[in-house]
């Protein structure tokens, strides 16, 4: 049975997408248009942190032209980062016991045509999916070769850093299943924007869960600007830096013997 199909019994038929938005008025229409052609049964949380430009109204009226009820939206009062979204968001749909939930962006740098290939793979019994650009079939697209070099350094560094084979682990299009949110400790992660997706896959792998990469092509967002700063690179290396540290002195005590 192909994922997202109605009625089936598998978990990505009660798959929900978060997508958080912060000025994203030109984008969230169309991205929300080409996840249901894509995928007609999946149901979309946005996730809104007060947008100036009317992000959440429009998303308010495309949730109300929704006759199926597959768009929800979330109003929430500050923007306070990418992970604070995503927590919320992860919340939400583990009150109303979706199997599976998945990060997107909503500038179109994730392609919702391909959100299929990280269903099936948890329809296989992976515990965590991630679209990667760095396997053999990803790519990147018009993006700045500046942007492309620090994201390869920082998926190297972590890589190497945490011991994980991940090649894109700070990647930000994932599916989740409900086991693994359930088994982290939400409120315990701070980590905002780029760190945030190194945090969750080096938690869900601490806890023995089983994370897997498709390929993916990642475009660059043709409408807004992109929310990422010299700020979040660095709370990502500092942070990073100290799991590993934190994670080879636990690994020499244990085989020392404390």
């Amino acid at each position: 049975m192909a994922a997202g199909t109605p009625g089936g019994d598998t978990p990505s038929a009660h798959t929900l997408v978060i997508i958080p938005t912060y000025n994203e008025r030109e984008n969230i229409g169309l991205i929300i248009g080409r996840l249901h052609a894509a995928l007609p049964n999946t149901h979309v949380l946005v996730a809104d942190d007060g947008s100036p430009d009317g992000t959440g109204d429009l998303a308010d009226k495309l949730a109300e032209q929704d006759a199926a009820g597959r768009i929800h939206v979330m109003h929430r009062t500050e923007k306070n980062g990418l992970g604070a979204a995503y927590i919320a968001g992860f919340k939400w749909g583990l009150e109303r016991d979706y199997r599976v939930i998945v990060e997107m962006d909503a500038d179109g740098s994730h392609a919702p045509e391909q959100l299929h290939r990280l269903l099936d793979q948890i329809d296989a019994g992976a515990d965590v999916v991630a679209g990667s650009r760095y396997v053999p079939g990803g790519s990147v697209v018009n993006w700045p070769k500046r942007r492309e070099f620090l994201s390869r350094g920082g998926n190297i560094y972590s890589r190497l850093a945490l011991g994980v084979k991940i090649k894109d682990i700070t990647g930000g299009f994932r599916a989740y299943r409900r086991e693994v949110l359930v088994a982290l400790d939400l409120d315990a992660v701070e980590s905002h924007g780029y760190c945030f997706q190194v945090d969750l896959a080096w938690r869900a792998i601490q806890h023995g869960f089983t994370m897997v990469e498709v390929p993916i092509t990642f475009t660059e967002r043709e409408f807004g600007e992109s929310k990422m700063d010299g700020n979040i690179v660095q709370e990502a290396l500092l942070k990073v830096t100290v799991w590993g540290m934190r994670n080879r002195w636990n690994k020499a005590k244990a085989l020392f013997g404390k």
